[in-house]
C-alpha cells in the first residue's frame, strides 16, 4: 500500500511503536509522521516505510492543520480501532 499524505498509520518499531500517527510527507524509503502530542506538527518524526503500518484510513486536510486538529482526529480513530478489538 502506497502511503499518502493524511494517511493514518500505526508504528511498528521504535519507542513510539504502537502508537497513532498522521503521515506529512512520503520520499520513499522515508515517511515523516507525527501525532500532535509527543511528535507535533512543527518537529515530525522520520521513520522508515517498513517501520510502518499504513491502515485505510485518510485524514481531511483541515485535520493536519494544527497539533490540536489532528490529536482530536487520531482520538476518534484510536476509540474506533479500540471498539474493533476483541
Amino acid at each position: 500500500m502506497e502511503l499518502k499524505r493524511g494517511q493514518v498509520v500505526r508504528s511498528a518499531a521504535g519507542r513510539d511503536q504502537g502508537d497513532w500517527q498522521a503521515v506529512l510527507t512520503v520520499n520513499p524509503p522515508w515517511a515523516t509522521v507525527c501525532d500532535g502530542k509527543a511528535r507535533p506538527l512543527e518537529r515530525p518524526k522520520r521513520k522508515k516505510l517498513r517501520h510502518l503500518a499504513p491502515t485505510a484510513t485518510l485524514l481531511p486536510q483541515e485535520a493536519l492543520s494544527t497539533n490540536r486538529k489532528l490529536r482530536a482526529a487520531l482520538r476518534e480513530f484510536c476509540r474506533q480501532a479500540e471498539d474493533k478489538e476483541p
